[in-house]
């Protein structure tokens, strides 16, 4: 089967097209002719071993598809590694059932991006009704979902932040109240000015450095700041306890892979919650681009240059 391979780790160089053998699926596992794979920050992260949790070489990256098993149910599944390609193995309990109403490009933004947005909001800040939220990289993956569904939550004002007028419109037309550029000299006051003058109840924060910095100092007395990526690759600033009781803050991390390990089906709850929203017309994935499985390091290079917007996927027959 053609996959793409890593033997070395690196940038999107590192990203070839091979043909290996097809993985065969053992006990408690499912094969998945992979119609399209998904493409996730966190596979930047892999490719140059920078990830959270460590990798070994060779690598089939992607940890998401979508696609139909030998007895023809149509699932969307995460593998871990091994999702760019035209046939992947996930664990059964790592596999569920797609809508057959719901296209692709949807089933897999919402399977990482959707499910973390839904986590972000559900449980690490605990969104309440009136609520404000500010949404960093509000065109991203996980962002534009974010914003939808915290308006659909019944947040009182979202704030998106992006870096482009392009990507500002964009957010608004997804439901945000006001777009700010994330790039503002002082962007605590921005963000307190986009809120009317008033502190921000929420943060969802994947960008780091001065944004995390600045961001936290635009919280409410309980806000929560949620921080679950660091796209810029720079570490914010020390915390101080001190600076967490200037306002009764506080600060949530979420990676998804810590969600299967807490009791009850919570990712089998997100997505048929999230699954409702797109029925319901609440709730849309932004397509951010196809590309074939050839244009993998393109597809990365996109992604890391912040040139994307929305959902981004492989076609393994391309």
């Amino acid at each position: 089967m053609r996959a793409i391979q890593i033997t070395e780790f690196g940038g999107p160089e590192v990203l070839n097209v091979a043909d290996l053998p097809d993985p065969v699926a053992g006990p408690g596992q499912l094969l998945v002719e992979v119609s399209r794979a998904g493409v996730n920050f966190a596979d930047t992260h892999q490719a140059e071993d920078s990830y959270l949790s460590k990798t070994e070489l060779p690598l089939v990256p992607g940890g998401e598809v979508v696609g139909r098993t030998a007895d023809g149910r149509r699932v969307v599944a995460l593998t871990g590694s091994g999702g760019y390609a035209e046939k992947a193995v996930a664990a059964a309990g790592m596999a569920w059932d797609v809508p057959e109403a719901v296209d692709d490009v949807t089933a897999l933004g919402m399977i990482i991006q959707g499910a973390s947005a839904w986590v972000l909001l559900r449980r690490s800040t605990h969104l309440e009704p009136g609520e404000t939220v500010v949404v960093h990289a509000a065109a991203g993956g996980v962002g534009t979902l974010a914003v939808q569904i915290a308006k659909a939550w019944g947040a009182g004002r979202v704030i998106a932040t992006a870096s482009s007028k392009e990507k500002r419109e964009l957010a608004l037309e997804l439901g945000a109240d006001v777009a700010v550029d994330p790039a503002e000299p002082d962007l605590t006051a921005a963000l307190i000015e986009a809120n009317g003058g008033r502190r921000v109840d929420i943060v969802l924060e994947m960008t780091g450095g001065r944004v995390t910095d600045q961001s936290l100092r635009a919280l409410a007395p309980f806000g929560r700041l949620a921080f679950y990526g660091m796209a810029s690759r720079e570490a914010p600033s020390p915390v101080q306890p001190a600076t967490l009781l200037a306002h009764s803050t506080t600060i949530a991390g979420m990676w998804l892979a810590h969600v299967f390990q807490m009791p009850g089906d919570v990712m089998g709850t997100a997505l048929r919650e999230l699954f409702g929203l797109v029925a319901d017309g609440r709730l849309r994935v932004v397509s951010g681009g196809e590309y074939g499985l050839s244009e993998a390091r393109r597809a990365h290079e996109d992604l890391r240059a912040r040139r994307s917007t929305g959902k981004l996927v492989l076609d393994p027959a391309r």
